[in-house]
């Protein structure tokens, strides 16, 4: 097995020296960076990056044996970035149903979610927080071209206290359950950043508050202090890593802004002074407002507990009003969806629910594309159509600037200059 994944590594180093180009053409496109349509734009692809974008039918230079790619009827956009997914999750399986299972299965289904994500035009996702280091294994996958998906930031085991959110919850002593990466003082906090970077994540995700989908937690509590906190942020940051917070209730999310958080994940019961602290800051929010339609729908079929359908009802609303205040007060956005609890499919639904609270369709875009690339520290890679970044763009019929929704179908995807899916209707 190693000998034939050795011989596919060679095979790909082998015919890399050969620089294929790819002209894309449309008829508008979305740029994020200037944020306004431009029509009839030009994007030249060679080995995998943008190297020249022209716009009103402006032709810039290219090979003469250059493959083109006409979408016409069609608008134009970056690969779209989801900043908060679960790969390893089937919502289909809820409560204690997943026990089914062998433990092995959830790898395997991360990896169909993967394919899933990156045919809703999804062609970045930060995964954060993973068992057995699932997220890491489909990041390898994919980057060796053995699995169809697409980038994937991983996070690996999520950092939490003993008995709070991200540790094991559902089981009694005699079972003797915990998560590998507990956290219960500063110390404990910094070697955790370094086993899980260790083993190949590339940002860090820590639960600072209790959750919705965890048992004998409640969203509002704050779980892990402000100087563990800001030991887990401070040694992150000495490796060059961002932090992610797991944090619904108002003290954490605070305690997070306050310990250096990169980015605050659900900010569902956020207040007023963490608005303001946000903004001071510069701390990105990622406030997944569409899912809690997909649970209360369907989480009772699907086995979920009723004390977790309860507080998914309770704090709903409530953090779709805090998104709301957020935005008018023009705290920094980015796209996070949370998709695991509900199916990867959907990913796009998220952007109409955005507008409905408050943003306009270009801010929602660009919070799926420019500010998560700057989130992710990846401005130079993913993110606009824009010279020098990954040939990741997506296209869609109609004018998603007028109607937000034409992203939740999302016929055509290329990764780095590759087609990855076609499915436009033709004659």
């Amino acid at each position: 097995m190693k000998r034939a994944l050795l011989g596919l590594i060679v095979g790909c180093a082998a015919t890399a020296g050969h620089a294929e180009t790819v002209v894309v053409t449309a008829d508008r496109m979305v740029d994020v960076l200037a944020g306004r349509a431009v029509a009839r734009p030009v994007v030249v692809v060679t080995d995998g990056r943008i190297v020249a974008v022209g716009t009103n039918g402006q032709q810039p230079a290219v090979p003469a044996d250059a493959r083109r790619v006409d979408l016409s009827g069609m608008t134009l956009l970056p690969g779209l970035i989801d900043m908060h997914v679960h790969l390893g999750s089937v919502p289909q399986i809820g409560g204690y149903n997943y026990l089914q299972y062998s433990d092995a299965v959830w790898t395997v289904a991360a990896a169909a979610n993967a394919k899933t994500m990156l045919d809703a035009g999804f062609t970045t996702i930060r995964n954060v927080g993973s068992e057995f280091y699932s997220d890491v294994g489909v990041r390898d996958a994919v980057d060796l071209g053995i699995a169809s998906g697409p980038r994937v930031v991983p996070a690996a085991y999520a950092l939490g206290a003993t008995g709070g959110h991200c540790d094991s919850t559902f089981f009694p002593p005699s079972m003797e359950e915990r998560s590998p990466a507990l956290v219960d003082s500063p110390e404990e906090g910094r070697k955790r950043v370094r086993e899980q970077r260790k083993y190949g994540a590339q940002v860090i995700k820590v639960c600072a508050t209790g959750g919705v989908f965890s048992r004998n937690t409640e969203p509002g509590q704050q779980q892990m202090s402000e100087g563990e906190l800001r030991a887990i942020a401070d040694e992150a940051h000495q490796w060059g890593l961002k932090v992610a917070a797991h944090a619904h209730g108002a003290a954490g999310i605070k305690a997070a802004i306050r310990a250096g958080i990169d980015t605050i994940e659900h900010a569902s019961l956020i207040d007023d002074e963490g608005i303001r602290l946000a903004k001071e800051r510069g701390t990105w929010l990622s406030m997944d407002i569409y899912n809690t339609e997909y649970t209360q729908s369907e989480g009772r079929k699907n086995g979920v507990l009723e004390d977790n359908l309860r507080k998914d009802r309770e704090i709903a609303e409530v953090q779709r009003e805090g998104f709301r205040k957020a935005v008018k007060a023009g705290v920094k956005m980015v796209y996070g969806t949370d998709a695991g609890v509900y199916p990867h499919d959907q990913v796009g639904r998220q952007f109409a629910v955005m507008v409905r609270y408050g943003m306009t369709p270009m801010q929602a875009i660009q919070s799926a594309t420019a500010n998560a690339a700057q989130a992710l520290g990846r401005e130079k890679d993913v993110g606009a159509i824009a010279a020098g970044r990954f040939g990741d763009l997506i296209a869609v019929p109609g004018d998603p600037l007028a109607d937000v929704r034409a992203l939740e179908t999302v016929p055509f995807v290329m990764k780095g200059g590759k087609v990855e899916k076609d499915a436009r209707n033709r004659p």
